[in-house]
């Protein structure tokens, strides 16, 4: 066996899931199904339970997955030391964002932890914000950025969250459109206008709540995924979207949109960044990690 096949078999110990792990690691399932029977043949037992529904590690699996954790993080160990003999902190950070947040709130960490640490490196997932903590919570990603919660107690004991800014909830309209001028309350707006919305998220949950609490029956256009999905179709002039006012901005919705207030119907949200309490891995991960939270920490205070 090889570290590519450690690899492997702990990503898949983590999903679970032959056509997931199969992306990741560039195989094709049938390619990966053949790798696993080569480390069970290896290891002389079954390393995991199969069937049309579900995979499961088994107990040689189970201990299996903890023997290639630790080899692998001896390996990046090893590895960091031979290739940097001075010592610095090195490393690469997994970040799972949006594109929003990587035009708004991505580039002021940038540039301090490449200042301060020049040779940690960035690995990015963009996507939805709504998947941020499931990003975090699947170890695809060390760090996230999303809007947080209101109350930090309603996210499980496992993350900790560090704001950055704080947005209010608006509706976007495509300037030129027949809704550029829309008036009235945010009670008015949402029962006339067609509104598109996310589908999941904070945004989405406080919508639905203020929605339901005053009865009110809005006219729903479409639902997407990620405020870029909004805005795209906010441009098309179906409809008004439903967004962080932070998306108005930064970036390329500044010019060509305008934005409706919702007052405080649905309030203000912080956005920031979401990571585990408690960092596990190689001790150059733990160092990289520490250096990425000084940064964090700087980010805050300034």
């Amino acid at each position: 066996m090889d570290f590519f096949e450690l690899n492997t078999f702990l990503t898949l110990s983590q999903t679970l899931h032959f056509a997931h792990t199969a992306e990741k690691v560039n195989l094709s399932p049938s390619a990966l199904s053949r790798l696993v029977s080569r480390l069970e043949d290896e290891t002389g037992t079954a390393l995991l339970e199969r069937n049309n529904r579900e995979v499961k590690l088994t107990d040689a699996g189970k201990r299996f997955a903890e023997f290639a954790r630790k080899c692998l993080m001896e390996k990046e160990d090893v590895f960091n030391l031979l290739k940097n003999e001075s010592d610095e902190v090195s490393g690469t950070l997994k970040v799972y964002a949006s594109v929003t947040a990587c035009y708004s709130i991505m580039p002021p960490f940038l540039k301090k932890l490449s200042t301060s640490f020049p040779k940690i490196h960035l690995s990015i997932e963009t996507g939805d914000p709504a998947a941020a903590i499931s990003a975090v919570k699947e170890d695809r990603a060390d760090i996230a950025v999303a809007a947080l919660p209101e109350n930090e107690a309603s996210l499980p004991m496992l993350f900790e969250t560090l704001p950055i800014r704080r947005t209010p909830l608006v509706f976007a309209a495509a300037v030129g459109s027949e809704f550029e001028n829309v008036s009235g309350s945010p009670q008015d707006i949402v029962s006339s206008v067609p509104l598109i919305l996310p589908k999941t998220g904070l945004a989405r949950e406080r919508f639905d709540i203020w929605t339901e609490s005053r009865n009110v029956k809005p006219v729903i256009a479409a639902e997407t995924e990620g405020n870029e999905a909004i805005m795209a179709l906010v441009q098309l002039g179906i409809g008004i979207g439903l967004i962080p006012h932070i998306v108005l901005t930064n970036g390329p919705y500044e010019h060509g949109f305008t934005c409706h207030s919702a007052g405080n119907a649905l309030g203000y949200y912080d956005v920031g960044f979401i990571q585990k309490r408690q960092v596990t891995g190689s001790e150059s991960y733990k160092r990289m990690r520490e250096a990425v939270n000084s940064v964090l920490s700087d980010l805050k205070k300034s």
